[in-house]
């Protein structure tokens, strides 16, 4: 049995951590905290899980953490972790971060894209990137790990099989993104109101999303040459979910022949318990993946053109339910549990 914290718990993904923590057979939520007024019992703010969790939240106390936890998810704005999960790291604890802290190595990048300077660069050096799919086995022996952003998620694993073997042109990348507005986090601004986003759909951040240069990254490690890609997100009026649409030109070598790109993909995650490639014709749709942690995706070759079609939902796969599976991993517990 693992004690665990949530610093963030008041949020989207801190909801949805102690909704999947509560099922899980070898783990315990002993300390919750958020940026909250009063102290308050969770179950009031969530009456949903009352009768499961009586646990006070209240606002972060790291002394407190740390005596009482050996792993500490936090579920906290951008910018914010990087304050926090040095102390806990420097005390011995593991550490899920969920924000962006982590995820970029580059610190100039992540100075450009936040708007404020690192100031963790020491642990910055040691995070993994927790996309298990990728990097399963340095997740097992990490003691912080980048959780990936939801965007991030479903476009590396729609395109990762065609960049590790080199199948396509890396410099056509195109991915069209839609989310629900629970991809925002839960803050009150006017482009999230419900008479702003109900009956209406658009296009945000055009090419200059903060996500962008984490899928680089990762997709650049992959093909070992610097990638770019075209990147334009939408928001739907929906609650959750991602829907992502990749556009690739295919490159003209005998590799790039394959004739059935729904096997290769069949047979690159062969092995992982959360990625569904669907038959060939039949593509994803939101309604499939909403309170699951499956990426299902769907392969379109077009000739000179291959079309991928991802959806995940952005609060488990996307969020928290990838953080669960990054512990699953950590502690060597089986993969799918508390997710299935």
């Amino acid at each position: 049995m693992i004690n665990v914290g949530i610093v963030g718990a008041t949020g989207y993904a801190g909801e949805e951590l102690i909704d999947i923590l509560l099922r899980h057979p070898d783990v315990k939520i002993v300390n919750l905290s958020a940026k909250i007024d009063k102290p308050q019992n969770i179950s009031e703010i969530f009456p949903k899980i009352k009768g499961r969790i009586a646990l006070v939240c209240q606002q972060p106390d790291i002394k407190e953490i740390i005596s009482k936890c050996d792993l500490a998810f936090l579920a906290l704005p951008h910018t914010v972790s990087m304050e926090i999960a040095p102390k806990l790291l420097s005390a011995g604890k593991k550490v899920i971060d969920l924000s962006a802290d982590y995820r970029l190595k580059d610190t100039k990048i992540y100075t450009q894209f936040y708007k404020t300077k690192h100031q963790d660069k020491i642990n910055l050096s040691k995070a993994v990137y927790g996309l298990p799919e990728l990097y399963r086995t340095k997740i097992k022996v990490a003691q912080l790990i980048a959780n990936p952003g939801c965007y991030p998620t479903a476009g590396i694993l729609a395109l990762a099989p065609l960049v590790a073997f080199n199948l396509v042109d890396l410099g056509t990348i195109i991915i069209d993104a839609k989310s629900g507005v629970t991809g925002a986090g839960k803050k009150v601004a006017e482009d999230f109101l419900f008479s702003e986003i109900n009956d209406d759909f658009k296009a945000y951040k055009v090419d200059i999303h903060q996500h962008a240069p984490e899928i680089n990254q990762e997709l650049s490690k992959l093909a070992d040459k610097r990638i770019n890609i075209t990147f334009v997100p939408h928001l739907l009026p929906l609650n959750r979910g991602i829907l992502e649409t990749v556009y690739v030109k295919r490159i003209q070598s005998p590799k790039s022949k394959i004739k059935n790109l729904v096997s290769l993909y069949k047979k690159f995650y062969k092995k992982e318990p959360f990625i569904r490639i669907r038959d060939e014709g039949d593509f994803p749709k939101i309604k499939d993946v909403v309170h699951t942690n499956f990426c299902d995706i769907g392969i379109k070759d077009s000739g000179d053109t291959i079309i991928i079609i991802a959806a995940i939902d952005n609060l488990l796969k996307g969020a928290s339910g990838q953080a669960v599976q990054n512990m699953n991993i950590m502690y060597k517990f089986p993969e799918y549990t508390a997710l299935l």
